[in-house]
């Protein structure tokens, strides 16, 4: 079945970030795990890996025995990512991604607080591995919604992603929307 949300990730390394190769649901033998999205953009050498969390009504939010357990669950998820990329994909510079459009900031319990939670992850990742994690999350994920868009409109050959085809007709459609009332 399609993911959307990979399917969103997948087309913004595609066409934003000019990614060559796109693999989703990458398993790691190894760790027994999945990679979310993987891109690899040869020209300059980078492999973009990301995980995606499409939580709507929830934000992110991951549990374990009926407790959030989003800092252990994508530490652990990046940990594995990060090794996987050392071990296979060293000679890449490599660019750690989360991709979440809703990630609340409770002003209640510390422990339920998902932008809390994001900054202990990246400061977990930082401490073991030295790397920063790029969180794509509210504004942040709007913005490359929006910058998905604009590619779409500005594109006049079909495109083959069904996601980013739907883009291209929204925005085709609206300038012929707008021209037409006039």
């Amino acid at each position: 079945m399609l993911n959307v949300g990979e399917q969103f990730v997948s087309s913004y390394l595609r066409y934003i970030r000019h990614c060559d190769f796109i693999q989703t649901n990458l398993y790691t033998i190894e760790s027994q795990g999945e990679i979310d999205v993987v891109g690899l953009n040869l020209a300059e050498q980078r492999v973009y890996v990301c995980e995606v969390a499409i939580h709507l009504t929830t934000g992110l939010q991951y549990v374990k025995d009926k407790r959030p357990n989003n800092v252990r669950k994508l530490t652990d998820k990046f940990s594995k990512d990060i090794e996987y990329v050392r071990n296979y994909l060293n000679q890449y510079e490599p660019h750690f991604m989360l991709w979440s459009p809703i990630v609340k900031d409770t002003k209640g319990k510390p422990e339920y607080n998902q932008i809390g939670h994001l900054n202990a992850i990246k400061a977990n990742i930082k401490a073991q591995y030295g790397i920063e994690l790029e969180c794509i999350v509210n504004e942040k994920f709007r913005e490359c919604l929006e910058e998905l868009r604009r590619y779409a409109r500005e594109q006049k050959p079909e495109l083959q992603c069904p996601l980013m085809r739907l883009m291209q007709i929204e925005e085709h459609l609206s300038k012929h929307i707008a021209k037409s009332i006039m």
